[in-house]
């Protein structure tokens, strides 16, 4: 913006003692009028540059490994940055893996690995409905019901065949903070498997 100076002499227009307060007036109008309009016009521009300086600046979602470089595929904890949104999706449970399978029997829903691996499944759908995947997750707590032929006992190794499968991998390295406990029973008779998670969705970056 040019400033009074360099526009040169202002010429005063000729005339009465009222007509020279009214010019001075509007001339210091449009001074005001004209600062207002730089910085106006510079505004968008700045804020532009400081969000995308705090876009660049922003924290990421810190993943700790478990100690000892222990090769376990979960994470020691998961911490998230303040702002993060975290979405809290309810358990799911597996799909029968033979519907005309007498209900609630073993073939009607399969064994652990097999009911693990449906709600995956389940679970891959329902989180690409919200926008999401497995790497967002951040915090998965899985219910395992006492297998009949593994003694009573749950089948952990059976259901880590099926996590393996989706974290922990090549496509997919990010490992939640995870919990897995042996429960009584599920809601139908004959299920084996729950597993519910907490996720932490991106922070939204400019292209």
């Amino acid at each position: 913006m040019l400033s009074a100076r360099a526009r040169g002499p202002a010429v005063r227009p000729k005339g009465n003692h009222s007509s020279l307060e009214e010019y001075n007036v509007n001339h210091r109008c449009c001074l005001l009028l004209s600062l207002i309009a730089a910085c106006v016009l510079s505004f968008p521009a700045a804020n532009a540059a400081h969000h995308e300086e705090a876009s660049a600046n922003a924290p990421s979602i810190q993943r700790y490994p478990l100690p000892n470089d222990n090769p376990f595929p979960i994470a020691l904890a998961v911490e998230t940055p303040p702002g993060t949104t975290l979405i809290h999706h309810s358990g799911l449970v597996p799909a029968p893996a033979d519907p005309s399978a007498e209900r609630g029997s073993r073939a009607f829903w399969g064994d652990t690995k097999t009911q693990a691996m449906s709600v995956f499944s389940r679970m891959e759908q329902s989180l690409t409905a919200l926008g999401l995947g497995f790497g967002d997750v951040i915090k998965m707590t899985v219910f395992l019901v006492g297998d009949d032929e593994k003694g009573g006992r749950m089948d952990f190794g059976g259901f880590m065949e099926a996590y393996t499968q989706y974290f922990g991998t090549e496509a997919q390295p990010n490992l939640p903070a995870r919990s897995a406990v042996q429960v009584a029973g599920l809601a139908g008779d004959g299920m084996l498997v729950e597993i519910e998670v907490i996720l932490a969705r991106p922070l939204a970056t400019d292209d």
